[in-house]
């Protein structure tokens, strides 16, 4: 249960310039041991009291893929578990190492998918609203490279419309 050290802030550094938030909850190996439900109360603390125009993910990437179906399980009771809470919830990983060797896509269809895959476009994974096409973006204020992503929802207008993510 590990919380970045500049997540407080990036959120209010984003927010004071109007910049869409969303957040993430890192997995980790160990997903496919544990109850889903228990990482998403967990990442509930770690966000209570703030907005999210963005989506809140769980990040799918180190998992074992001989664990294809327990690491589905816990990652579709993480969602149905932000979802009693009202937070508007997606899937984070790569195209291919995630989406296709260590979940069941078939079973994820009622949830947003964020794809990584770097140089082309997603091709395991069809149905998604944010590609992650690089690795190697340069932000101003970040030193470093930074991902960069194409959305092709409004999250912003969506989850202000129903009232989702603490609006």
């Amino acid at each position: 249960f590990y919380k970045d050290s500049k997540f407080e802030s990036y959120y209010e550094a984003c927010k004071s310039r109007g910049i869409p938030v969303g957040a993430y909850y890192d997995a980790g190996k160990e997903l496919c041991y544990v109850d889903g439900r228990q990482y998403a109360q967990h990442f509930l603390k770690m966000i209570k009291g703030k907005q999210f125009e963005m989506p809140v993910y769980i990040d799918i990437e180190v998992v074992p893929a001989s664990m294809k179906k327990a690491n589905t399980g816990a990652t579709i009771a993480f969602c149905e578990e932000m979802e009693k809470y009202r937070y508007f919830v997606g899937i984070y990983g790569s195209d291919i190492s995630t989406f296709y060797s260590q979940l069941d896509l078939k079973l994820l269809e009622d949830y947003t998918l964020w794809v990584a895959r770097y140089g082309e476009s997603p091709k395991y994974v069809k149905n998604y609203s944010i590609w992650q096409y690089s690795s190697k973006g340069k932000v101003d204020g970040i030193k470093g490279n930074v991902d960069l992503d194409r959305c092709n929802t409004d999250f912003p207008k969506l989850i202000k419309g129903v009232h989702m993510n603490g609006y």
